[in-house]
């Protein structure tokens, strides 16, 4: 999984069929740090992410698998959450502290 920054979106006036529909964007790959990576890539949004959030996007066969209709699409980049919290430890630092809450499926 990676993190992104989406910075706009992409238009398609003709797309592979099985994506009608699917909003495309703009985003830019980031660092375990937040620091931009590489080139902006066009990504399939599967969450509702909108400019400027921080989003989680998987690659490859991964990508196609998150597609909610179509499983056989020739997508290789999904938003695949929206990070609404995110807290970073230096390497090597775990918490083994369970944190009390619920689970609905247990």
């Amino acid at each position: 999984m990676l993190f992104g920054r989406v910075k706009g979106s992409a238009v398609c006036t003709i797309k592979y069929p099985g994506i009608e529909g699917v909003k495309l964007l703009v985003v830019q790959p980031l660092n375990k740090k937040l620091e931009p990576i590489g080139l902006a890539q066009i990504a399939a949004d599967i969450v509702h992410a909108g400019a400027g959030d921080l989003c989680v996007m998987v690659r490859s066969r991964e990508a196609a698998l998150a597609m909610r209709d179509e499983k056989f699409v020739p997508i290789d980049l999904a938003l695949i959450g929206i990070v609404d919290e995110l807290t970073v430890k230096p390497d090597g630092e775990f918490d083994y502290l369970l944190k009390s809450g619920e689970n609905k499926f247990v």
